[in-house]
């Protein structure tokens, strides 16, 4: 089976290109389950209501987020009552939301989805790896044949530490938050997947998904500024992974990005071959 997870979904153009293309994409891949993280879908920071229901409607099975989930103070009223959107599992006992669920996948097979984060260059919480620990066997307890993990962090060696960590435990540990996909794609011995940062779906003419002009100034000023979100050269970025159900282990990984023209001419393709 083929699990398919898009990189930080930001803004608009991040939504859209969720929206317009996600379900041909998804045939394109042959993806039983789709995962996104969109706790940047909301003008880049934070996720609304609207915005959950949209990509929930567009096709995604579950959402994860990072940091930036508290942006939209919405959210801590809604999230409770959304269990396909989650929350890093490593907040503090009390933190509205789970950081974890378990979904049937479009072959039926039970799926977990695990959402941690990270504590290098982030702010405090709690132990990743030991609640990633607490919640691997939460979901496989309540029936999950294939564990995913989105981590969500800074700093590669954290991310690769907790991939080598959970190695023959999950069937990927999956980095978020940079927004630029990295290269190091790979199985473990143990047969977990991993690649240290997934990149981000959104606009590319900016930085990180952020218009340039704003982010230049912080830097050179030193000053705040309001930041918006970028508008040019959306593109796509995620990751799909091939599972063996009856194991749990990956057994294959490629990395995805597309730009919009790209996306287009498959969502084309796959309305002409499926009308």
């Amino acid at each position: 089976m083929h699990l398919l997870f898009l990189g930080d979904v930001v803004g608009r153009p991040g939504r859209d290109l969720v929206r317009r293309h996600l379900r041909a994409l998804g045939a394109h891949y042959g993806a039983a389950l789709v995962i996104a993280n969109g706790e940047n879908a909301a003008g880049g920071a934070g996720i609304t209501r609207e915005n959950t229901l949209e990509m929930l409607g567009a096709g995604v099975d579950v959402i994860t987020t990072g940091n930036h989930v508290w942006d939209k103070r919405e959210t801590l009223e809604f999230i409770g009552n959304e269990p396909r959107l989650l929350r890093p599992a490593n907040y503090p006992a009390g933190t509205p939301g789970a950081g974890s669920c378990v979904v049937t996948a479009r072959n039926g097979v039970r799926v977990g989805v695990v959402n941690v984060m990270g504590r290098v260059f982030m702010h405090a919480t709690d132990d990743p790896f030991r609640v990633a620990d607490r919640e691997i066997a939460r979901v496989k307890q309540d029936g999950a044949a294939v564990v995913f993990v989105d981590m969500h962090a800074e700093a590669t060696s954290e991310k690769m530490s907790l991939c080598y960590y959970l190695d023959g435990q999950v069937a990927a540990v999956i980095g978020t938050h940079t927004h630029v996909q990295t290269a190091d794609e790979r199985i473990l011995p143990g047969g977990t997947a991993c690649l240290t940062d997934v990149g981000m779906t959104g606009p590319h003419d900016g930085v990180i998904g952020i218009e340039k002009t704003a982010i230049i100034a912080r830097f050179t000023s030193g000053l705040p500024g309001r930041f918006e979100t970028a508008a040019g050269d959306a593109r796509l970025h995620g990751v799909r992974i091939t599972v063996d159900p009856a194991t749990g282990r990956a057994t294959a990984i490629e990395r995805v990005a597309h730009t919009e023209a790209d996306l287009r001419q498959i969502t084309d393709h796959v309305t002409v071959a499926h009308p």
